[in-house]
């Protein structure tokens, strides 16, 4: 479950009680590990009132949800939620059974998924953007290589990543995956602490134990004995070769002292498998959103060696696809492109944005009474507002626009110019690394139309 989600189910349990802006940042913060104290570094507040805000949050949760909330076990609490109003949805066993008011006219709801995190690997909601697949399986089963995914958040990065992942093992390769983001923020605080957290990591899950203290000597330092400990034991102790992922690598560069040695680290073990066959045995896939800002040599990159994976939006064709995969009859034909033209007109071919959508037009309990076209149509004349059904995917862009006036000020200017805007390049490449704007040259627009809409309010 990510933050968007855990929102979701927020509106839905508090009802009338919707969060205010601060309580939103506040929740989404703690959701990703954050302290009260980092949480007020960032917002601008005093620590005790963050404490207040977070508290007064969670007694709320605790009342809707009718267990104790914390700040500890909001997540697992709301994931257990989560699996138990799905299990109720298909009757499982141990549980309530849906009402007949819930589940009227609606035989295809069990068989739904709604949009959030990875698509799972046997999801009839997965759509190839062809030959992207094809190109990571076969780059991945290389000695040696290196693939980079990069894309805005929910475009399907980690989808990929884990179908890259899956056909690794079916080739019968090792697999580890890393996701940085669920790294402790104590992990950051210097390399050593960092590299050896990753050895540790990937010791166990390739079920070898670790042994970090064998191979790590100060005077040689950090870089030296990661990269020796690689090769000497981790390497040399498989049988066949191993699928190295790490996820949201762009949680390194929010510390340069880390990402200005770990990475010329990657491009460097890269280099190696030319000319040692021990590396060859490790193949390297890099998921990030954004770009990196720390001033690395462009011999010592890792994002200009290796395949690279940008991630497109869905096509037409592709939206009208996952549309009938969900049930959508009106979407078949011609036809059905016709109705499908103002989703596509209003947030493009973001994945995301129009999976939410389609979940929601093929659920007969989230929509108004009349015709699914009229519904479509309703749907997307709330789409950038506080009521539609965007608003936490929206205000998470905004929370973070509110963090960084520069940027704001950017994208206040694209979405209320009426035509392409030129940025200075820093603040173009971030932006765009956000996912909202798309660039032609130095010229930029907004990525959809929902964007436009939205932020020409918001940030006025």
């Amino acid at each position: 479950m990510d933050v968007d989600e855990a929102l979701e189910i927020l509106d839905k349990v508090l009802k009338q009680k919707r969060l205010n802006y601060i309580q939103q940042f506040v929740f989404c913060q703690s959701w990703s590990g954050q302290t009260y104290w980092e949480i007020a570094e960032q917002s601008g507040y005093d620590s005790d009132y963050i404490k207040e805000v977070g508290s007064q949050l969670w007694q709320s949760l605790s009342e809707a949800l009718g267990e104790k909330v914390t700040k500890k076990n909001v997540q697992s609490v709301l994931e257990h939620y989560q699996y138990t109003k799905v299990e109720r949805g298909r009757g499982g066993k141990g549980e309530t059974p849906l009402t007949k008011e819930e589940t009227a006219g609606n035989s295809n709801l069990p068989s739904l998924e709604f949009p959030s995190g990875p698509v799972p690997l046997n999801s009839i909601f997965y759509i190839e953007r062809p030959p992207i697949e094809e190109s990571a399986y076969a780059e991945i089963g290389k000695p040696g290589s290196l693939l980079r995914i990069k894309a805005p958040r929910q475009m399907g990065k980690t989808s990929l990543m884990h179908r890259i992942l899956a056909h690794a093992k079916q080739a019968g390769l090792h697999t580890v995956l890393l996701n940085l983001h669920r790294a402790d923020s104590t992990v950051f605080c210097d390399l050593d602490k960092f590299l050896r957290w990753l050895c540790a990591n990937v010791s166990r899950q390739l079920k070898l134990e670790p042994r970090l203290d064998e191979y790590w000597d100060e005077d040689i330092g950090s870089k030296v004995s990661c990269t020796v400990y690689f090769q000497e034991y981790l390497l040399s102790a498989i049988d066949s070769p191993v699928v190295l992922a790490l996820d949201e690598v762009n949680q390194t560069f929010e510390h340069p002292e880390i990402s200005g040695d770990f990475l010329p680290l990657l491009r460097s073990w890269y280099e190696d498998a030319s000319e040692l066959s021990i590396w060859q045995k490790l193949r390297l896939v890099v998921v990030h959103t954004t770009e990196v800002y720390v001033p690395l040599d462009i011999n010592q990159s890792p994002f200009n060696v290796g395949l690279p994976i940008k991630l497109p939006e869905f096509t037409s064709e592709q939206v009208q696809n996952l549309a009938m995969r969900h049930g959508l009859d009106w979407a078949k034909g011609g036809a059905g492109a016709q109705n499908l033209a103002p989703l596509l007109a209003m947030v493009g071919g973001h994945p995301y944005l129009v999976r939410l959508a389609l979940y929601h037009l093929a659920n007969p309990s989230q929509l108004p009474q009349g015709k699914k076209e009229e519904s479509l149509e309703q749907l997307l004349q709330d789409a950038p507002t506080l009521s539609g059904i965007y608003r936490n995917h929206l205000q998470r862009h905004l929370a973070n626009l509110q963090q960084n006036s520069e940027l704001a000020a950017a994208l206040h200017q694209v979405v209320t110019a009426p035509g392409n805007v030129r940025l200075e390049a820093s603040i173009a490449y971030k932006l765009e690394s956000m996912g909202l704007i798309k660039l032609q040259g130095n010229q930029a627009t907004p990525s959809c139309e929902l964007y436009r809409l939205y932020f020409r309010e918001q940030l006025g």
